[in-house]
């Protein structure tokens, strides 16, 4: 659950710690007061998107900062061992992430970095949370299917794996046949580019690395006669009466005759030696070399053209002669690929037939799976129902398929397929006896749907190991007995689960474990929101306040008292 919740320098708030507790956690305030600055917060630690909107004015940086309590075996131990992140033995785990001035984040998980990614990842674990929005994809049909797969989610489970499996295949195959259907007159172009480009590439003939060796003999025949005079002044200077090889034969013969007197003279001797049969073996490679360079101007032309071929190759094909002919390889292999055109566009093919036959068995196993699941989910949502005072209301939930000429072949007809099957799910209700089911978008009320979705979470929070569920404003457009109701069923589900609940009804603020205002303060040089925890004699005032609007009473204050009264019994019940 979450113990504890930080946050500084996050929009209007400048600094606020909550401590929550289990069971049912209220927050109530004003209009405006700053109630969702909290449940944004506490999504930037489940991962939400940060935004330099976030921090405060006139600040560099917001902190949020969470501490949570997990149960032993909680799957968030295995998620963060995963990560190379160790949870205690007592299951504390903070959460903490910062954001600049300059909407940079850095999330750390028990002193730990860790990405985005993986805090997304760990998120859902932590906390769910249920918000007006949730109310408005109620209204989206095509939303309906996630709803009924998130309460089947044990049975659906291999069923629903296997079809995605399949079907990622199948999209990849069906892909891969589209690129491959071009018109004959496209590949035909494609097919003469390249073979023109490889046969200008053949033509020329080159061979690893010749672009440099070439250009090596350019500077050597460009520079040859100054090479030339080089040498041979080199090789008169050593070879020679009165030379240097002279003057050195002359030094070693002379240290050799008297070595035999002076053992110190050996390593000289040995060293001059070594020095004549160098400079020895250096002249006749000078001699050598001065025999070969017959320079002749044709051959510094034919250098000359060649890199010039090369030069304009190089501007079509690559940067380096070992780069044209590495292009040359590819677009071997793809005219290689082009000839054999007819024998993989039929391959293609019978693969993507194969996945279809065997993606029609999966998706009639979860369809059926799924019709199951749809009449179980519709039994329970109406019990739910009953018990948010909408006793007469009917529920249904349909499953059907759609016709496509252009879909799957499944059970002898064309359908409609997408990742999550063959199946359109939709919802509906008769909420007044004598009318028939219809689509829930159409016919339902705002409190009608609060009610609903209420029911639905309801429902979905016995199937998961989150231990805190966040409502926000989940009471919306209901008032009366079905107020009521709806702060009895908070309750009931907070006795399983610790609940944070943002409303604006005091039928729910009543039965609260833990009641926090919100509430916002403001001077002349800065606004802010404040969380204050309230004590009995104070929650009188703030439900007085909830029942009465602005001018709290005798009347109201007696009211509030007694339903908090009413509140602690009803939960005794419970």
């Amino acid at each position: 659950m979450l113990v504890e919740l930080s946050i500084r320098n996050f929009a209007i708030i400048k600094s606020v710690t909550v401590s929550f507790q289990k069971g049912l956690n209220i927050l109530t305030g004003e209009t405006g007061a700053g109630k969702s600055i909290i449940i944004d917060s506490l999504g930037l630690l489940l991962g939400g998107r940060a935004s330099a909107d976030f921090v405060r004015y006139g600040e560099s940086r917001a902190e949020v900062e969470g501490l949570f309590e997990l149960p032993s075996g909680h799957p968030a131990f295995a998620v963060c061992e995963s990560m190379g992140v160790q949870i205690e033995q007592d299951g504390m785990l903070v959460v903490r992430r910062d954001i600049s001035s300059q909407g940079k984040s850095i999330i750390r998980l028990n002193g730990q970095l860790i990405t985005l990614a993986m805090l997304r990842e760990l998120g859902p674990w932590l906390v769910t949370v249920h918000g007006q929005h949730d109310t408005h994809m109620l209204m989206q049909a095509d939303k309906h299917i996630n709803w009924l797969d998130a309460y089947g989610e044990h049975a659906l489970g291999s069923a629903k794996t296997e079809y995605s499996k399949l079907y990622a295949a199948y999209r990849r195959t069906r892909q891969d046949l589209e690129r491959m259907a071009r018109n004959d007159r496209e590949l035909a172009q494609r097919m003469d580019l390249l073979q023109y480009q490889l046969d200008e590439i053949e033509a020329a003939a080159l061979t690893p690395g010749e672009d440099d060796k070439l250009l090596q003999q350019r500077k050597k025949w460009m520079n040859i006669e100054k090479v030339y005079s080089s040498i041979q002044d080199a090789y008169r200077s050593l070879y020679g009466d009165q030379k240097g090889m002279d003057w050195l034969g002359h030094a070693m013969s002379e240290l050799e005759r008297v070595a035999a007197f002076d053992e110190q003279l050996a390593p000289i001797v040995e060293s001059v030696q070594s020095a004549y049969y160098q400079v020895e073996d250096a002249v006749h490679q000078l001699r050598n070399l001065s025999y070969q360079m017959d320079f002749e101007p044709e051959q510094l032309a034919e250098v000359e053209r060649r890199l010039d071929l090369i030069q304009s190759l190089k501007r079509k094909y690559g940067k380096s002669v070992d780069d044209i002919l590495e292009y040359a390889a590819t677009i071997q292999d793809e005219l290689d690929d082009m000839h054999h055109y007819e024998d993989r566009l039929q391959q293609a093919q019978e693969r993507l037939s194969e996945l279809a036959a065997d993606m029609a068995v999966e998706a009639l196993e979860l369809s059926g799976i799924r019709q199951d699941c749809a009449t179980k989910l519709a039994q329970e949502i109406e019990q739910q129902l009953r018990e948010l005072h909408m006793e007469r209301a009917r529920f249904a939930i349909t499953v059907r398929q759609m016709m496509d000429e252009d879909g799957v072949e499944i059970d002898g007809f064309h359908r409609y397929v997408d990742a999550n099957g063959m199946d359109q799910v939709e919802f509906l209700i008769s909420p007044n006896p004598g009318e028939p089911l219809r689509p829930l978008a159409k016919i339902a009320s705002g409190g009608e749907l609060s009610r609903v979705m209420l029911a639905i979470k309801t429902i979905l929070a016995g199937t998961d190991q989150v231990e805190t569920l966040i409502f926000d404003e989940v009471d919306t457009g209901v008032s009366g007995r079905a107020a009521q109701a709806i702060a009895e069923k908070l309750a009931r589900v907070a006795s399983k689960r610790q609940v944070l609940c943002i409303t604006h009804l005091p039928q729910v603020a009543s039965l609260a474990d833990a009641h926090f205002l919100i509430k916002k303060e403001m001077s002349e040089d800065e606004t802010m929101t404040r969380v204050e925890r309230l004590n009995d004699d104070d929650r009188v005032i703030e439900l007085a306040r909830m029942l009465g609007g602005a001018e709290v009473t005798t009347k109201t204050k007696e009211h509030a008292r007694e339903m908090i009264l009413l509140g602690r019994g009803r939960k005794a019940v419970n």
